[in-house]
């Protein structure tokens, strides 16, 4: 299949090479010694040159420094709806997307310890221009989304990963992660992008819409982070889209930004699957047979599912109450939380700009806002 090359993870064949290719790079050994503290550059050293699967790298190594991730930044993961799923099987996750790294290395952790089959994630070729990440992400399963492309270009590479993605789930029988979303959600509205779907659609030949779907075994999956350990490093992109102004990136920042989600304070990470959608894509196709509808229906179906599937934390809710002046959910916090958060707010932004403050804490408050709509509805 070598029309994928330029954007598939690395073969099992081509592993052992690349770790070979990394093995005495300054951040290799860095992430080395941070997972494996007790253990000698000779040891693991050694380990690696051992390695000839993605498998073996992800479970040997990855699996072990994420968990080194949550014990050093965070009180702990906590899951729900894994007991849904099938061994031996592939799905489509489909996520909300709030950490560049963490959201997807902590679904394959709970994967590989409920002996589930792990993913191969999508991720913006911008995050990986280093040699060493690019290397890194192909022996961690990555594929590549091709960022900054003409119209005509992003068509082909759409239509390629789409392509590659339906491959990799019914040939290979392997899971997919992908966000719901192009880009991390700044202000905490978990919405899906239609053109994510239409995206995925754009390997369909010809069967009937829902039953391409049905294929797929998409799943829905809500991250809910306590803290968003990036909060404030959304807060000029807010700034900017407040004041319509055009964005423009300083030169390390999404390598910042992945940095600070790996090692910021998280405090309570919760992870939730929902069940495969599959009884909704009957009602779609009994409701129309525009394709159009039919992915404004699905996506409706995920958002639904995607926000009933997040768990609100104490930080919400202090957010909420902040941001509408009341003391609607008290209950839900103690005073203490609410001083903490409020101690966040006052360190992390300039509370005397009006814009800053309400999009700081409208990132908070935000899934609140949705899930009381789905609530009364």
């Amino acid at each position: 299949m070598q029309k994928f090359d330029h954007i598939r993870p690395f073969y099992d064949s081509e592993v052992n090479e690349a770790l070979r290719s990394v093995i005495n790079h300054p951040m290799m050994k860095a992430l080395m010694s941070f997972t494996f503290p007790e253990m000698s550059e000779e040891e693991w050293k050694a380990q690696l040159l051992r390695t000839h699967s993605k498998r073996d790298f992800q479970a040997n190594f990855i699996y072990h420094a994420i968990h080194m991730i949550l014990q050093k930044s965070s009180e702990g993961l906590t899951t729900s709806g894994f007991e849904n799923l099938e061994p031996h099987t592939s799905y489509l996750y489909i996520s909300n997307h709030r950490d560049i790294i963490l959201d997807t290395s902590l679904l394959n952790v709970t994967l590989l310890e409920k002996g589930l089959t792990m993913t191969a994630s999508a991720i913006g070729d911008n995050l990986v221009q280093k040699p060493f990440l690019l290397t890194l992400s192909r022996l961690n399963r990555n594929f590549l989304v091709q960022r900054g492309l003409s119209p005509r270009e992003l068509l082909q590479s759409s239509k390629l990963m789409s392509e590659y993605m339906y491959h990799l789930i019914r040939r290979e029988n392997r899971s997919v992660w992908i966000a719901q979303r192009e880009g991390r959600t700044k202000d905490g509205n978990d919405a899906t992008q239609q053109g994510v779907l239409k995206m995925l659609t754009m390997a369909n030949e010809g069967q009937p819409l829902t039953e391409f779907f049905r294929k797929l075994k998409i799943v829905p999956v809500s991250i809910s982070y306590e803290y968003d350990p990036t909060d404030a490093l959304k807060m000029p992109q807010l700034l900017a889209k407040a004041n319509d102004e055009v964005y423009v990136k300083e030169k390390n920042e999404d390598f910042n930004n992945l940095l600070s989600g790996i090692i910021g304070q998280k405090r309570r990470i919760h992870l939730h699957v929902g069940k495969v959608i599959d009884a909704e894509l009957d009602d779609i196709a009994a409701l129309t047979d525009n394709a159009n509808k039919q992915i404004q229906a699905l996506t409706q179906v995920l958002d639904e599912a995607i926000i009933k599937g997040y768990k609100l934390w104490p930080t919400n809710y202090i957010a909420y109450d902040l941001m509408h002046g009341t003391t609607e959910f008290a209950d839900r916090y103690t005073e203490k939380e609410k001083q903490v958060f409020e101690r966040r707010l006052e360190m992390r932004i300039d509370e005397d700009n009006k814009i800053l403050r309400d999009g700081f804490l409208a990132m908070y408050a935000n899934p609140v806002v949705n899930k009381l709509k789905y609530d009364h509805a």
